[in-house]
């Protein structure tokens, strides 16, 4: 019978330890990776004219991100929003070019300016109600682009 004395047995109940907790630790950090929901809508609005009311995902993060593709009037810009039903639509994002500031802001009222889509900034994404916003052409022609909203 061979004998063990402690000098060779530190390693292997170590080396037991050491792989008992990375079990212990692995099963702790198992991660569910699930696949984001979203939702592509297209504009081409006349002058001066409003898209119909678009209804975000309510008390979670969206987020919004729009270009205006129309040649000459190119842009883009974007928002996380916060959707509070029935109180407001609460957001922070960055406008388009030229100007490219932050814009932050909470509404319920329409005509609430969110974000510019375009380089001029003419056309944007307004509150539309309490619940809903809207993609606003203010210029003096037909505009084109369209906005998706991930969350």
């Amino acid at each position: 019978m061979k004998r063990y004395t402690t000098s060779k047995l530190a390693p292997l109940i170590l080396a037991a330890l050491v792989g008992t907790l990375t079990v212990a630790v692995a099963v702790q950090t198992t991660q569910v990776i699930t696949t984001p929901n979203a939702t592509f809508i297209s504009y081409n609005l006349a002058a001066d004219a409003n898209s119909g009311a678009i209804t975000p995902a309510e008390n979670q993060a969206v987020l919004v991100m729009g270009v205006q593709t129309t040649i000459g009037y190119r842009g883009v810009g974007n928002v996380t929003l916060l959707h509070v039903p029935s109180s407001f639509l609460e957001w922070v994002g960055l406008e388009s070019p030229s100007k490219a500031t932050i814009t932050s802001g909470f509404s319920g009222t329409a005509g609430t300016h969110i974000v510019y889509l375009d380089y001029s900034q003419e056309v944007d994404i307004q509150v539309n109600s309490t619940d809903t916003f809207r993609i606003h052409n203010g210029s003096s022609a037909q505009r084109t682009g369209n906005v998706t909203m991930i969350w």
